[in-house]
This record gives structure tokens, sequence and C-alpha cells, in this order.
């Protein structure tokens, strides 16, 4: 009798995207192929991924919505913007400190020490309201917030029931930062169903930040080199480690977007001479918009890693183009790496040779490959749940990306040089000079052309997906959300989460790395899950049989 085994699969990417899909209807299978590529490592001829296109309805995603990008992502973190959502009751409580960001409003004896982020703010829209309408409850919801803590700005957020039955909350917005005199008051379209993901809440509230607060403050800041560091979400206190190395430096941060902000950070960002970007998705709109009515440039840079934050202080210190500036630099990195090196010469014989699978939102997937390298780990696969083209093959491909209905669905501002304030901080031969020096202003080259041949490429992973590709090519450790947290432990695989940080962080900048390499380290060691069993799968204490029989 023959025997017919089936293929082991493992290591074959061409195999185990066939596995990932087989269990799809042929419809089904044949757009999820798209979003799945097979990296040849051919560097820009490397086949084109398909992103940002809605989930199949009936997959279980990891996105989140496009209210959760504008209110959770972007305005959560600015700590004295009061953030009043006008919906019900459950979209607030949902977006409510869910990523760990932290803040530091200084003491209570200085003028900006405000801290509203320990706050919940909600119209907590009834049956009544959705019937009838919530105009007049937002307004006295405005009114009272004014009246209770004297905001300097307060913005409204909509959820899916208020674009439904059609609130102007611009309207309300507008009337009542014109009664209140002294209050900013504005409101984001950022119906949970408005665009494919939560990418789209990032644009809407990038437009809206822009439109109505940046350049409002034209004081002067003191400081050199100036800088605002844009895509920074001060998650587990990563922004306060990279403050720590700027200040170190002598560089100063005028703004961070939106990590540990404030009004006036936001207000006075058109003062800087350089933006910082680390998270291309989610703030690449605003990069671009101060570059175009400033004339401030960016750089793309990443402080996830050491070695990446080496690399992003000496991209820096070569625009400003000061000897003093890159003397500083290069001692704050000679002080910093011998710690670092020793810590991951330490954890490296043992995680060296480990695989890792990443799964995050934003830049992240990309950013901590860097951090498992200096681990002597390999990315085996990663993905974005929200992700562009641009943002896994690299800018280059923005000319041709097709401007389809979901992406006409967000508004695009018109931005136009200011008359009086518009000064480019570097003139063309200059930047033609950074170029040839390796200091490339508005490029990024994407994830995939710094990932290894024949990894895998998975946009919007579902849970089908990832429990399969676990399976298959069993990492030694798995990166993602919460929602996919305790599916992969009880699969037996280690798990941490890249968007909250659990309980852990800083991970960004010196000596955040050193603190990941002994997170990742104690949880590739202690494979606990893999030993436990359901008391069902060892002992079944219930049986049953038809009544029938």
């Amino acid at each position: 009798m023959t025997i017919i085994r089936e293929k082991m699969v493992q290591w074959d990417p061409v195999d185990i995207k066939a596995k990932l899909i087989a269990k799809y209807p042929p419809k089904v299978a044949r757009k999820r192929a798209k979003q799945i590529l097979i990296n040849e490592a051919l560097e820009n001829e490397t086949p084109e991924i398909t992103a940002n296109v809605r989930t199949i309805p009936g997959i279980i995603t990891m996105r989140g919505c496009t209210y959760a990008g504008c209110k959770g992502v972007i305005m959560g973190p600015t700590r004295d913007i009061v953030n009043l959502v006008h919906g019900p009751i459950g979209c607030s409580f949902y977006a409510w400190l869910t990523r760990r960001n932290q803040t530091y409003a200084g003491p209570d004896d200085t003028p900006d020490n405000e801290n509203f982020m320990n706050y919940c703010f909600s119209t907590d829209m009834q049956e009544q309201d959705i019937i009838f309408g919530g105009e007049k409850k937002l307004a006295a919801a405005i009114q009272e917030v004014y009246d209770l803590i004297h905001p300097k700005a307060i913005g409204v957020f909509a959820t899916c029931p208020v674009g439904l039955i059609g609130d102007d909350i611009h309207t309300v917005a507008a009337q009542m930062k014109e009664k209140l005199g002294d209050c900013n008051v504005f409101a984001f379209s950022c119906e949970g169903y408005k665009g494919v993901s939560q990418s789209a809440g990032h644009h809407i509230a990038n437009n809206q930040v822009f439109r109505h607060i940046v350049g409002e403050n034209d004081v002067p800041k003191e400081g050199k080199f100036k800088i605002n560091l844009l895509g920074e979400y001060n998650i587990g206190g990563d922004g306060f480690e990279i403050d720590r190395i700027f200040k170190k430096c002598g560089i100063t941060n005028i703004s961070t977007f939106s990590g540990n902000s404030s009004y006036d950070q936001f207000a006075s960002a058109h003062q800087a001479d350089l933006n910082a970007v680390m998270c291309h998705r989610s703030i690449n709109y605003v990069a671009d918009m101060l570059e175009t009515k400033f004339g401030i440039p960016w750089v793309k840079v990443n402080f996830i890693g050491a070695h990446a934050t080496a690399k992003s202080l000496r991209k820096i210190a070569a625009y400003f183009e000061d000897q003093e500036l890159i003397n500083r630099v290069e001692e704050v990195i000679a002080e910093e790496m011998p710690d670092i090196e020793a810590a991951a010469k330490d954890v490296g014989t043992r995680t060296a040779g480990k695989t890792a699978m990443l799964f995050v939102g934003g830049s992240r997937a990309h950013h901590y490959q860097e951090l498992f390298k200096e681990m002597g780990m390999k990315t085996i696969s990663a993905g974005y749940e929200f992700a562009h083209r641009d943002d896994y093959e690299g800018r280059q491909v923005i000319p041709n990306l097709k401007v389809d209905a979901d992406s006409r669905n967000i508004e695009e501002i018109e931005v136009e040089p200011d008359e009086s304030r518009y000064s480019p901080r570097k003139t063309p031969a200059e930047i033609e000079a950074l170029a040839g020096s390796g200091v490339d202003l508005k490029k990024y080259d994407g994830m995939i052309s710094e990932m290894d041949e024949n990894t895998l490429i998975i946009d919007d992973l579902n849970q089908h997906e990832a429990e399969k590709l676990v399976e298959l090519m069993k990492p030694d450790i798995f990166c993602a959300g919460i929602k996919e947290k305790y599916s992969i432990m009880k699969l037996g695989v280690p798990m941490k989460q890249l968007h909250s940080y659990d309980s852990g962080g800083p991970y960004a900048g010196f000596r955040g790395a050193i603190n990941f390499y002994h997170e990742i380290d104690r949880l590739v060691g202690s494979r606990v899950f893999s030993y436990l069993k359901a008391p069902w799968q060892k002992n079944p204490e219930l049986t049953a049989a038809y009544v029938w029989e």
C-alpha cells in the first residue's frame, strides 16, 4: 500500500502563500493573493503589492476604523486639547487611553501644565438623539467643557451615527468658537466607516490640525537646530527617551506630532528648520503641508534601534551642516553605545538565529526589524494593517497610484506658500549637495527594500492567516496588537504587543534598545504557553450522544 504524506511546508514561500489562501472561495483567494508578496529582493523591480483596499467582508481583520486613527492615534496623545467625542459612549471609551500614551505637563506653577488625557469626554448620544439629531446636545457639551476647565481648544470627533444622521458638527464648532472667543473649537469628520482603515483618520486629523492650529503662534522659540518630530506618539515613554537624546545633542524639538504634545507646540511648528518623520504613513501629510506653506523640508528618520538612532542623529546633524553639532552627536553616540553593545552581546548568545514576525500598523513593522537585527534575529514575515503601497515599495510609486473612491472620500486641502512666512530652509543647490552626502530629503524607500529575499510581506493580515502562518513557519516570537495577542499565545508562541507595548517601554532610542533586548530575550527564552493545555484538551469530562442512540 502506498502512503501519500502531505508535504511539510516550512520555508518554501510559494507553498506557504498557497496554504494561507487555500480555504478561501476562488474570488477571495485571488484578491488576497495580491496582498501577499514574496520578496524577490529585486529592489524597485519587486512586483507591486496591493494595499489600502477595504477588508473583504467576513474576514476578521486586525485593522482599526477611521475614528480610531483620528481620535485615538493622532489627537489622543495631545495633553491640553479636549477631545470631545460626539456619539455613543462606547466609541469614546474605546479610544480613551488604549495606547498607553504618556505625557508630562510640567510642574503646577508652569503656565502650560494642563493635562486632559486622563478624562473621557463624550456627548453620550442616546436613541432620541439619533432620531431627532444631536447638534443641540453637542453645543451644550462644548459649553459644559468650557465652563468646567476653560481649555485652549476643543476638538469634536464624529462617530458613525453622526455621519449617518447628518449632524453638522463643523457649523456647531464654528458657532461655539465665535461664542466662546478664547477657545479654539474645531471638528473632525472621522466617522469610523469613512475610509479603508485608521489611515483615513490620520489624514483627516492632519488636515484639521494644520488648518486650525499650525502657524498660530509667531512668538520666537529659543534654541538652536530647531526640528519637529513627526509621527512619534510617546507610547510607553518613547518620546521622553528621544527628547533626552535631542537635549544631550543640543537639538531643539519645537513640537512632536503628537506624543506628549500641546496646543502651543502645534501652533509653533512652523518655526522649525527641519521635520524629522518617524511614522511615514500617519504623518507624511503634515510634513508635505509644512514644506509647501512654510518651506520646511522633511527627512525620514528611525529612532527604533540603537544603530538606527545613531544614523538618524547623524542625518539631522549633516542637514544643519554645523561642525559643532556633528561633533556633539558623535560624542553622544560614543557615550551611549558601549552599554548597548554589551547588552546586545549578552542577549545575542540566546537570541541569535531566532525568528520573528511583525504585523503592526504605521512604520513599526519596518522599524522594529532593526532591533531584532541587533539581537541577531531574523524577520521572516512582516506587514502593515493600514499601509499604502508607498509604505511598502517606497515613495517613488506615488505618481502611479490610482485615486479610488475611498481616497476621494478624504478631503485634500489646498495649501499655498504663506505670503509673509514662507522661507525655504535650503536652496536647490544645498538640497542637491545634501543628497550627494547621503541626506536625501523627502525620500522613503519603504519596508520591502530592506527585507531579505523570500520573506513574506502580507498586507492587512487577518486572524485565519495569522494562525496558519504561525503553524507553518513556527516563529520564535510574533509581534502585533491586542486583537491577536491571546490567539497567538494559545498557539504556544510568545506574543509581544508593539501597538501599546503591553506594560513595557520605552523601546525607542538608546536606553529603549536595551529595554527591548531584555524583554525579547525573556519572551523567546520562556515558552511557557507551549507547555499549557486547556483542561478539556487533557481530560475531557463531558460526553454526549444523540437521543436516538
